[in-house]
This record gives C-alpha cells, sequence and structure tokens, in this order.
C-alpha cells in the first residue's frame, strides 16, 4: 500500500462525486472592489514531471525446515518521468533497480534492474491517442487475481512484496505499438505486440533474462456505459499458436460504500500441465478445452477510510484438488517443473482459492496507514499471509511488514523455503 502525495497510483474503480452550487445574491459591486482588492494571489505548485525515490529494507527470513534464521538486506532505486514536452507529446519512463543480499533466487545475480516503461505518445487529435514503446498494459478490475491481465506473463523479474499493487506496477512492460478511440461514455484501445525474442523455457525461470516480446500478441479492447455506475469492458486477446481469448470487466456500484466486481476469461487452451511439460520438450496429451477463469467480489469502503475486500477466484488451467495434491507424492520432477511454469504464468496450482484484503487509511493517528492480505488456496488448505503497517511524513516513508506461509510441505504456499519474514522498509522521495 502505497499512499505518498508523490506517488502513482492506479485505481481500480470510479467514484462519482456530485457538488451543489449555492447561487448567491447580487452584491454592491464597490464591496467585490475591495473584496478583489484584498485577496493576495494564489500560488498554485506545479507537479513534478520526475519521481525519484531509494528504499532500504533489512529483514528476517526464518526457514520452513529446521526453523534456522537468515537476515537479508536490500536497497531500490525508483525512477519516473511523465513528461508533455511538446503539443500533443508525452514521453513516459519508469525503471526500478533492486539490489539484494543475498539474492533473491540462488545463482542469479544481487542487481535486478527493471526497465518498467519507457514510452512516446502522440495525441493525434482530442480523442485519438498513439503510444509506442516499452508499456506495462494492465487490464482486470479485481484485487488479487486478473484473468483478463494478458501481458502478467513473465513480466515479474524482482518480487518486493506480495502485495498484489506491488505486483503489477514493479514488473516489466512489453514493447508494443497501442492507439485509443475515446468518445462520450467509451473507449477502444488495440494494441500489438511484437515477438523480438525466442520463446522462454519456463521450467528454468529467470528473472533476469525473461522476455515479454517472445510472441507476436494483440489485444482489443471496448469500454461502453451501459448506465449510471456501469461500464462494461470487454476484450479479446490473441497469442501467437493460441486460440483467441475473450475477456470480460464489470463493476457495479451498489450503494455508497459497496461496490461489486467481476473480472472473466474464457477461450480453448491446454492446461497449464500441459503447457509446463511441452515448453520442456516433454510429449504430453493435448489436452485443448475451453477454460475459464474468474474472479468476482465486493469491496466494502467504511466513513472511517476501512476498505474491506473478499473476492472468490478460479483457474480453470490448474489442477484438481486429487491431482494437485498426489502431485508432489508420484514425481517430484514434475511438481518441481510445474511449480516453476506457474511462477513465469503467475497462476495458481490448483483451481480454486479465496482472496481477502483490508486497509485503512490514517488508522488511529494521521498519516499511518494499515494493510491486511490473505490467499487461501482451497485444493490443498495452504495459506499465505501478509501485513504492513507504513507511517508517511513529507519526504519519508517508514515501513513494518510481516507474511507467513502456511500448510504442508508440498501445499501451494507451504512449499516455500520461508515459513516467516519480517522486515523494515525506509523509503526516501527526493
Amino acid at each position: 500500500m502505497n499512499g505518498h502525495p508523490y506517488s502513482f497510483k492506479p485505481g481500480v474503480c470510479a467514484f462519482m462525486v456530485s457538488l451543489a452550487l449555492n447561487c448567491q445574491a447580487q452584491q454592491d459591486p464597490d464591496l467585490d472592489a475591495l473584496k478583489v482588492a484584498d485577496q493576495m494571489p494564489a500560488t498554485v505548485e506545479q507537479a513534478s514531471n520526475w519521481r525519484l525515490f531509494a528504499e532500504a529494507g533489512a529483514g528476517v527470513n526464518r526457514a520452513r525446515l529446521g526453523g534456522a534464521s537468515q537476515q537479508f538486506q536490500r536497497l531500490s532505486l525508483d525512477l519516473q518521468y511523465d513528461n508533455s514536452f511538446a503539443p500533443g507529446w508525452r514521453a513516459v519512463l519508469s525503471d526500478r533497480l533492486d539490489v539484494n543480499w543475498p539474492p533473491q533466487t540462488a545463482g542469479l545475480q544481487h542487481a535486478i534492474n527493471t526497465l518498467k516503461e519507457a514510452y512516446l505518445s502522440w495525441q493525434v487529435q482530442t480523442d485519438q491517442i498513439l503510444d509506442l514503446g516499452r508499456i506495462n498494459a494492465r487490464n482486470g478490475v479485481a484485487l488479487g487475481y486478473n484473468p483478463t491481465d494478458y501481458f502478467r506473463t513473465s513480466a515479474l523479474r524482482s518480487v518486493v512484496s506480495v502485495d498484489p499493487a506491488s505486483l503489477k506496477e514493479n514488473r516489466q512492460g512489453s514493447i508494443m505499438l497501442r492507439g485509443q478511440k475515446l468518445w462520450s461514455g467509451g473507449s477502444l484501445t488495440a494494441l500489438y505486440s511484437p515477438k523480438l525474442a525466442d520463446e522462454r523455457n519456463y521450467s528454468s525461470f529467470n528473472p533476469d533474462v525473461a522476455a515479454t516480446n517472445d510472441q507476436n500478441r494483440w489485444l482489443l479492447a471496448l469500454s461502453q456505459q451501459v448506465m449510471d455506475g456501469i461500464t462494461p469492458q470487454v476484450l479479446l486477446y490473441k497469442a501467437e499458436k493460441q486460440p483467441v481469448q475473450i475477456g470480460l470487466n464489470l463493476t457495479a456500484l451498489l450503494n455508497d460504500s459497496t461496490v461489486v466486481f467481476a473480472e472473466w476469461s474464457g477461450g480453448r487452451s491446454q492446461s497449464n500441465m500441459t503447457q509446463a511439460m511441452r515448453q520442456i520438450g516433454i510429449t504430453y496429451p493435448d489436452d485443448s478445452a475451453f477454460r475459464n477463469h474468474s474472479a468476482t467480489g465486493l469491496t466494502y469502503t467504511t466513513s472511517n477510510k476501512i476498505s474491506l475486500t473478499a473476492e472468490l477466484e478460479y483457474n480453470g488451467g490448474g489442477l484438481d484438488q486429487e491431482k494437485w495434491n498426489s502431485l508432489g507424492q508420484t514425481s517430484l520432477q514434475s511438481y518441481g517443473i510445474y511449480r516453476r511454469f506457474l511462477q513465469g504464468v503467475q497462476e495458481t496450482p490448483g483451481k480454486r482459492s479465496v482472496f481477502a484484503y483490508a486497509s485503512w487509511q490514517d488508522a488511529l493517528i494521521n498519516h499511518l496507514d494499515l494493510a491486511a492480505m490473505s490467499r487461501y488456496d482451497l485444493a490443498d488448505a495452504s495459506r499465505i499471509s501478509w501485513l504492513e503497517a507504513r507511517y508517511h511524513l513529507k519526504h519519508t516513508e517508514f515501513a513494518l511488514q510481516w507474511q507467513r506461509n502456511s500448510g504442508t510441505s508440498l501445499s501451494n504456499y507451504g512449499a516455500a523455503p520461508q515459513m516467516q519474514s519480517w522486515q523494515l522498509l525506509a523509503r526516501y522521495y527526493f
């Protein structure tokens, strides 16, 4: 969770606020002139085109096997630049460097640089925009799992937090050409991302060499308001050698404090297990079928800035409960291949999970934000839990994070090497 005024925070839902303007009776012109003369010119602080912060972190991981503790440190530099440098032209740059001691994954470098975005934007007309370059294209209205976020595959290079907002922002974008057409109450987005590298091998996933342009891909997204508070979005996505996938995003405002959302993606595809095996050249039966992926839930916000989200998630490409729970017992090699593949495509091994998220802005005292997250895998009863307390000053933030992975040794979250971790963070905005 990041509430610093200098940071960019993408929103998931839009709320409409109505302002009532009261007409005043005509006053004496002389009195009006005196009031104008007494008014001091207002100074408007212009937002900077740059955002740069440094973040230092230190913590302790407690291993699952043996219960030994290991200290770790991290230093991160995050730069964002967004500037309209000429009429109709805009430049966007976003880059992040993470240095970890020890490395996040054994055998990898301590330092991982992620070029999140670097593109030029041209406003052809007031209602037409063209973008070219590396773009972090994000889609979806759910909070924990986004089936229509098609460009998330292999985009993660360095994981600094399991908070879903961090996973979506701190990832590498894809090189693409994107066009947008806007009109009253709707928009049409079309993008094309070309193949610029060889296919990845997910079974040996290495975030330091992962490519986000290993195949030709295109996407169409149409949004149109159908009534007040309801603007559905329909998507068509096509990846090379894969059938077209259809997506749908929908939110609705039930009342002033409750928003319901539904996100769905469907189309013919192979199961995650088949894709994992075929990715490394293992002969495996083609089990292509129409598969559904969805996330449905609601968000409730109270008057004292508490927000609660509950979400039910379904991965139609995952293993059913019996097959997933027996995989590690029958073949540890297949189990390892499958898990490494899922790491790259950011999917869960089973079909169903439950996600909950809570945040409290200005909790107890001003500038203190609290956040809590939990994801429960219904296939193996494993769970990941995460808590954060973050205190904001004008140019500085301090945060304390706790994370715990619970479950049996071969379960989704119980297989994580770290059973529990604590981390203390300090961030300074320049």
